[in-house]
């Protein structure tokens, strides 16, 4: 239970980092692209939203009244979403920049370097909402389960007494 706990507290905090930076680069880009239309930054805009969305959602579960194995139907959805957006992202990739796969000199501050780091921590991001989906689906499992079997035995013994 503790060993749960402790990871689900890790994964929200993972979740949390990576959704704050995806949506700190985002907004960088849509800040510097604002006098274009909307229609062309559309993807980004998408993108934003969904890590506005997944900054909001790990906050929330990251309080410590809250249960946060019930919430992985959530999780799994912002981990859609995060995909959804990193494929629509990946889709937009310039041939300028090359290969979304190539990350020989990512460190040089280019615009192309931080579009890739931002597909990078979009990517991690539904990673982490996707293993705190399953761990909180392991979890509710785990505990119906154990409900399950204590409510036969339940029934047995007082089926044995009659």
């Amino acid at each position: 239970m503790i060993l749960e706990d402790l990871l689900s507290l890790l994964l929200r905090i993972g979740e949390l980092a990576f959704t704050a930076v995806v949506a700190g680069l985002t907004g960088e880009y849509l800040h510097n692209t604002r006098s274009a239309s909307a229609w062309s930054r559309k993807r980004f805009i998408y993108t934003e939203v969904i890590a506005a969305i997944g900054i909001l959602f790990s906050l929330l579960f990251l309080l410590p009244f809250m249960a946060s194995f019930v919430h992985w139907p959530m999780d799994f959805l912002l981990f859609a979403g995060l995909m959804i957006a990193f494929g629509l992202l990946a889709h937009y990739i310039s041939p300028s920049c090359g290969s979304i796969w190539n990350w020989h000199g990512i460190a040089n501050g280019g615009s192309c370097d931080k579009f890739k780091a931002d597909l990078a921590f979009l990517f991690m991001g539904s990673i982490f909402f996707l293993a705190s989906a399953l761990l909180g689906l392991y979890v509710m499992h785990k505990y119906r389960a154990r409900a399950d079997a204590g409510a036969r035995r339940g029934w047995y013994r007082r089926r044995a007494r009659v």
